[in-house]
């Protein structure tokens, strides 16, 4: 029997942000046997327009529910004021490929770095440069990322793992569900405990 849960995020996905202890819980405590398949959904695509003030006060107004949501969700607000932001995140996912592409475990290593950048430090991971400097203070060959970052088969499995994403319906960041066999059972995301996510998983196995 085939058994992987699958894990669909955007490292620029705030809900993805608010979700990170548990995740973290839940991977601790995952029953032994089952493999996770991280998957970029690929939130806003590429764009060098700056976003609009309409689209800032939006984003800016979602992080306060979710800070209301989940407690102890850190936000730096100093971003909207230091950065030119853009509403894209596909350059963020991208480097996440790019940095799987030295080793599995630079995956999330590269997700989390974007995250804590983003939302702690107020850096802009839409703009290259930061991904760059993100990749060295990451422990990654800082060449080999910045050519796989532009790469075209970067780009072509940004766009796989989008498809696939929309394939099996999980078209929410974040999203979970268990690829039993040939069976795809959503496992709804819980944002304050792991328990009831890994009560429906080991109600499968």
């Amino acid at each position: 029997m085939s058994t992987r849960l699958v894990y669909v995020h955007d490292p620029m996905c705030s809900w993805c942000w608010a979700f990170r202890p548990v995740y973290d819980q839940l991977l601790e405590q995952l029953p032994a046997g089952i493999r996770l398949q991280r998957l970029l959904g690929g939130l806003a695509p590429d764009t060098d327009e700056p976003m609009p003030q309409s689209l800032r006060d939006y984003v800016q107004n979602h992080w306060r529910t979710i800070q209301s949501m989940v407690p102890g969700t850190l936000f730096n607000f100093d971003f909207w004021t230091l950065c030119q932001p853009r509403r894209a995140t596909w350059p963020a996912c991208r480097a996440v490929i790019a940095a799987r592409k030295q080793g599995d475990d630079y995956d999330d290593r590269m997700t989390h770095a974007i995250q804590h950048a983003y939302y702690l430090e107020a850096r802009n991971p839409s703009e290259h440069a930061t991904l760059i400097e993100l990749a060295g203070e990451s422990d990654l060959d800082v060449r080999q990322f910045a050519s796989d970052l532009v790469d075209p088969q970067t780009s072509q499995q940004l766009e796989t793992e989008i498809a696939t994403t929309r394939h099996l319906g999980l078209v929410r960041f974040p999203s979970l569900a268990l690829y039993l066999n040939d069976a795809v059972i959503p496992v709804p995301v819980n944002y304050r405990d792991c328990r009831p996510m890994l009560e429906i998983i080991n109600g499968y196995l």
